[in-house]
């Protein structure tokens, strides 16, 4: 089934990285600046065709900002959570794997996805009950990056966190409550960063599955961070320990 991607960005990434997925390609009528021509030259190289379109059609298309520019594409390769172990047994001491336990607002999940393809993640899990699925919004924040990342959604999170523990992970899940700091932990070789949801944290079972637990130190007076920026933190900790592992 044909799925809508729209946005300056996410439009230019999927022209970019994986034109054979365009079906249809429209764009706003009168729409003439730099931008918009960088998506029109991506399109003619690969030889995609443009329709015009006002904006009160593309409007109808679509629910949210879609600056001008819209693409019906084929669904991006889905993995499925047969396809973790592969994925882990292919990054080997190197695999670094986003856990996401409920995130439900789709810009957190999309900006998440986004700093996993920065860091070079292995594969984002998610559950699938009460945790949001890849869609138009996700696609438009992420920028791309969902086209690319492995992203899993998978019945049990529980038995997922026990598998990849078996398969050499180590586990580490962030909560306030913990006494080390993420800085403290060695992120450098192969390890699953476990965030909750906004606001409620990880779940009990989840907690509990854990091999250790690591806080982001907070020096003012808000108690916890967005998701998707404590996401970014973690992920990046993780390159720069591992980074200076390989320099040592």
């Amino acid at each position: 089934m044909a799925e809508k991607i729209f946005g300056i960005h996410a439009v230019q990434a999927v022209l970019a990285r994986n034109p054979e997925r365009v079906k249809n390609l429209y764009v706003q009528n009168g729409r003439g600046d730099k931008r918009l021509q960088e998506v029109l030259g991506l399109a003619a190289s690969a030889s995609i065709g443009v329709a015009q379109r006002p904006r009160e059609e593309l409007d109808k298309m679509v629910e949210g900002r879609h600056q001008g520019v819209v693409a019906v594409v084929e669904p991006a390769t889905e993995y499925r959570e047969k396809d973790l172990p592969d994925l882990v047994a292919a990054a080997g001491s190197a695999a670094l794997i986003l856990v996401l336990d409920g995130v439900t607002d789709p810009h957190n999940l999309g900006a998440c996805l986004r700093s996993a393809d920065a860091a070079g993640v292995t594969a984002v899990v998610a559950p699938k009950d009460n945790s949001v699925g890849l869609g138009a919004t996700v696609f438009k924040v992420a920028c791309g990056a969902a086209d690319v990342v492995p992203f899993i959604q998978v019945t049990n999170l529980a038995r997922s966190l026990q598998q990849m523990q078996q398969a050499g992970i180590w586990v580490v899940g962030l909560a306030g409550e913990a006494e080390a700091s993420l800085y403290e932990r060695d992120l450098s070789g192969p390890v699953a960063l476990v965030l909750g949801a906004e606001g409620a944290g990880m779940r009990r079972l989840t907690r509990e599955n854990c091999d250790y637990l690591a806080k982001l130190p907070m020096a003012g007076t808000v108690s916890s961070l967005n998701v998707s920026v404590a996401t970014g933190i973690c992920l990046f900790e993780a390159v720069r320990q591992r980074q200076s592992s390989a320099i040592g």
